[in-house]
């Protein structure tokens, strides 16, 4: 609608659902009255920052297409979702687990970000990076609880920064990286709840027996590139592995 101002809203005091999106806010101050406020949707507005009054109850936030830079002044300690897709982030410093306590999912795809060094959210689920400028993979090892962890789209040539602490993980989207040989995916190896595999539009993918090869290295792999592991797929894979082994010796 073309808003630029929404200070009539302080006086709405006990609204629960507020979507303030497709419009030209620069300012989100009025909302700090609304103490009530559990979901709150500002997509496509004109915000160059985040940052708001804590807000007890505050579950749910959605900043996607605005122009926001960094994480400074998001503290609600309820918020369990958090989206800040197609930004103007370059660095995952800044979020707090002493603030965030609560966060699961974070959705960060369409920004600038190059690390993940930093990220201070250790109790996450769900972690959306796709299409950023992502190098180098840092810091993931205390994300104990992370299940999915989507990095398409990024430029990823090495996998270094797994960690066998990561227990949870089960699906992980490296497709569109620069993935080239084998040796990098056999680095998955140390997450030990990896079931889904997502590694199409990498170089790697190009190679002859591509499914068999990774097979070969993560033979746990329940699906991989979407398509379900085949159980002929899996004999042939560990007749690979095997072989392998016995050149290693």
């Amino acid at each position: 609608r073309g808003l630029t101002d929404i200070s009539l809203l302080e006086r709405f005091i006990h609204l629960r659902y507020v979507d303030l999106s497709k419009n030209k806010l620069k300012d989100l101050s009025p909302l700090s009255s609304l103490t009530q406020l559990l979901w709150l949707k500002v997509d496509r507005n004109l915000l160059t920052s985040a940052s708001m009054q804590e807000l007890p109850y505050l579950q749910v936030i959605s900043f996607d297409r605005n122009h926001i830079v960094d994480f400074e002044g998001i503290t609600h300690p309820l918020l369990t979702n958090l989206s800040l897709k197609e930004n103007k982030i370059e660095t995952v410093l800044g979020l707090s687990h002493d603030h965030l306590f609560s966060l699961q999912v974070l959705e960060l795809r369409g920004n600038r970000i190059n690390t993940t060094a930093g990220l201070g959210v250790s109790k996450l689920k769900k972690l959306y990076l796709a299409k950023n400028t992502i190098c180098s993979l840092e810091g993931l090892e205390e994300f104990e609880q992370l299940e999915i962890l989507h990095l398409r789209d990024n430029k990823l040539e090495a996998l270094d920064g797994f960690s066998a602490s990561m227990k949870c993980l089960q699906y992980l989207n490296l497709r569109s990286n620069g993935i080239k040989s084998f040796q990098e995916v056999g680095k998955l190896q140390v997450l030990p709840m990896l079931q889904a595999l997502v590694l199409m539009d990498n170089p790697c993918a190009q190679e002859p027996d591509y499914r068999l090869q990774v097979l070969s290295q993560l033979p746990r792999l329940q699906r991989l590139d979407k398509e379900a592991v085949e159980e002929e797929e899996r004999e042939e894979a560990e007749k690979i592995r095997q072989t392998r082994k016995e050149k290693e010796k």
